[in-house]
């Protein structure tokens, strides 16, 4: 039998998987933490102007689509419940 048959629970956990200690899984948390902020790029001037506006014209986009919708079966709704003029 190899080591890992034995002993089933090692053989799930690899070097950087965790520990039983609560201290060292905080430890081992933080610098995986520090790690991935560690590859987070920072958009340029330019391109957080062109991203912002992207953003600012789909959510204008996305009012005026909502707007028409409401205003259509509004007045959809009008014709079918309001009771006509005798």
């Amino acid at each position: 039998m190899s080591a890992s048959q034995q002993h089933p629970e090692t053989a799930e956990r690899g070097p950087d998987q965790g520990s039983s200690n609560p201290i060292l899984a905080i430890g081992l948390f933080i610098r995986q933490v520090i790690a991935e902020l560690k590859k987070v790029v920072v958009p340029t001037r330019t391109e957080l102007i062109v991203y912002s506006i992207t953003v600012l014209g789909f959510v204008f986009a996305m009012i005026i689509l909502i707007f028409g919708l409401d205003y259509v079966f509004g007045a959809l709704a009008r014709i079918a419940f309001v009771a006509p003029d005798q």
